[in-house]
């Protein structure tokens, strides 16, 4: 056969299906850098962009036998990186005002004994919506926020798969998010005053 690296990307797609691991890594070669610095050049934080990239090539070897690329390969990997990357900003969002949140609410709880009552409110919204949790997501909610263990610490401890444990925080999140979407914004701000 001839030189991976001679091959035409559909040629190369055509050999993953059939598990071609040289196949695989002539494709990890040709993209993976351009991908990493496309990505990195968006999130500007090198750890977001290798784990974006990382989880891509996984997930592309993982469903190599579903592949239905039709055209260009590069331009189907830069689609799908650009949505992990809109993906990836959306939470941090959300972790970045979930996380200052609850800062203003440790702040707050010394302040004026309104505010302590407001901030007392708002902590037993986040438990009660913690407590309607599964209790598999709540484990892995608090080992991810309470414990501050990585997600591959969470899912080398639970013995799950990376993903899972991402499925679960999102879910866990979404659910946060939920319950406190009824907090108007400017009791939000009352309470960081």
């Amino acid at each position: 056969m001839a030189s991976y690296n001679t091959l035409t990307d559909l040629e190369l797609i055509d050999l993953l299906k059939r598990d071609d691991e040289p196949a695989f890594t002539e494709i990890y070669n040709r993209y993976a850098k351009g991908l990493a610095d496309f990505t990195a050049s968006k999130l500007f934080n090198l750890e977001d962009a290798q784990d974006i990239i990382h989880d891509l090539f996984v997930k592309l070897w993982e469903d190599r036998k579903q592949l239905t690329i039709t055209s260009n390969l590069k331009t189907y990997l830069f689609t799908i990186t650009r949505y992990r990357i809109i993906d990836k900003i959306r939470k941090n969002a959300t972790r970045q005002e979930y996380s200052a949140m609850l800062q203003s609410l440790s702040n707050a709880y010394q302040s004026s004994i309104e505010q302590q009552i407001a901030s007392k409110e708002l902590q037993q919204t986040i438990l009660k919506s913690l407590n309607q949790l599964s209790p598999k997501v709540k484990e892995i909610y608090n080992l991810s926020r309470e414990e501050n263990l990585s997600i591959p610490e969470i899912a080398a401890k639970l013995q799950l798969s990376e993903q899972t444990v991402k499925n679960q925080l999102s879910t866990a999140l979404a659910h946060l998010r939920k319950s406190l979407s009824g907090i108007s914004t400017a009791t939000l701000i009352w309470w960081l005053s």
